[in-house]
């Protein structure tokens, strides 16, 4: 069965009297290198994938909400005029229709079933898949007339003041604006972006799940972005110009914030050196310099777990593994840590025997198995019908 025929089937069992349903897509998101530097209005070199949310939905004719999470055996029915949160998978919605009418548009009740390819906590972003998912079949079903930037920031909104996760803006760009077979050079300052080409002809993208699940809200995430916040307020006491680590140097720090807070100083320079790494990586890209692109994937790694403190044993371990195997460019791990993924840039014909090898030696150092995933670069969130 099709993945159309599927969705349209899984529909039908919620919503039987129902009519043909909108049917979006809306994929996750790698990103190579430049981890927590988007809410720090740094750089990132992210890429949407084929894992993805994919989303049915029909009006109703009156103002109720009845969304089913099919992979999870769960449905909520409620009102519009209840959009409040409820600590629950149901907020990643609710909170983007907030969003949607705190901007003046109209939005009525309906119904929607969602499922998925993301694995749940890998660190790949389905939250940011979800809400986009909504906001733009919602754009789509009372044309709404919204344009995918708007869309994109009324998530990352949704996440940050309704669900309560800080989150930047790095993960609902990818997948809002991906395009197949790319990754996209993101400013996360101004937004400006380009598009540069990623062939996987000769090499792979292989993540490696922990199997290790975490939380953005429940994590540490939310008092790493305070840390950062700190450091640039004491800064400013210096340097009253800047505004965010994009701003600052290594002098800056070394000068006034390595003897004042030991620990902010940590979080701070690996902010300042993530936005470097991030540069080098572009031009070692253009430059089809793979070598050079993994070894900055490793010092990235270095950084989140010496000095941001986001990685744990697991995350080391795939990455100490996948560093002695044959044909590894480069790894790290990838999201906002605690868990989750890494992500391994690897020759073609190396994979097989790459994943092979790390399934068994990760079983022996932690007793937990790894799921493996070759990913593909596809387009951002879209219609399928």
């Amino acid at each position: 069965m099709d993945l159309l025929t599927q969705l349209t089937a899984i529909y039908h069992q919620s919503f039987p009297a129902d009519q043909s349903p909108l049917l979006i897509c809306s994929p996750g998101r790698v990103n190579l290198i430049g981890e927590h530097t988007d809410y720090n209005e740094g750089f990132v070199l992210p890429a949407a994938i084929d894992k993805a949310i994919y989303l049915a939905i029909s009006p109703r004719t009156d103002n109720r909400i009845h969304a089913v999470a099919h992979d999870l055996g769960k449905s909520r029915d409620v009102s519009l005029s209840e959009l409040t949160p409820t600590h629950s998978w149901l907020d990643y919605l609710l909170g983007v229709v907030a969003q949607l009418r705190l901007a003046g548009h109209t939005v009525g009740g309906f119904n929607c079933v969602f499922t998925g390819t993301i694995p749940i906590g890998s660190g790949l972003s389905s939250s940011a898949a979800l809400e986009n998912a909504v906001g733009f079949a919602l754009n789509e079903l009372f044309n709404l007339g919204i344009d995918r930037m708007t869309l994109l920031r009324m998530s990352q909104r949704a996440e940050n003041e309704f669900v309560g996760a800080k989150v930047g803006i790095m993960d609902m760009f990818a997948s809002m604006m991906g395009k197949a077979n790319h990754v996209i050079k993101l400013d996360c300052r101004s937004l400006q972006y380009e598009y540069a080409p990623l062939s996987t002809e000769a090499i792979r993208i292989v993540l490696c799940d922990s199997q290790v699940k975490h939380s953005l809200v429940t994590s540490e995430y939310n008092t790493r972005r305070a840390e950062c916040e700190a450091g640039v307020r004491f800064l400013k006491t210096f340097y009253p110009d800047i505004h965010s680590l994009r701003d600052v140097t290594m002098d800056m720090l070394d000068k006034h914030l390595r003897d004042a807070d030991a620990l902010i100083y940590k979080r701070c320079s690996y902010v300042v050196q993530e936005n470097a790494r991030v540069v080098d990586a572009v031009r070692a890209l253009e430059a089809n310099d793979l070598s050079t692109f993994g070894q900055l994937m490793y010092g990235s790694h270095a950084g989140l777990s010496e000095k941001y403190e986001v990685s744990c044993p697991e995350l080391d371990s795939l990455v100490d593994i996948a560093r002695r195997q044959s044909g590894v460019f480069g790894a790290r791990m990838m999201g906002g840590g605690f868990g989750g993924c890494t992500i391994n840039l690897i020759e073609a014909a190396a994979v097989e025997t790459f994943a092979a090898n790390i399934r068994h030696e990760y079983k022996e150092r932690t007793g937990k198995d790894t799921l493996i995933y070759v990913c593909s670069l596809q387009d951002g969130t879209h219609r399928m019908n």
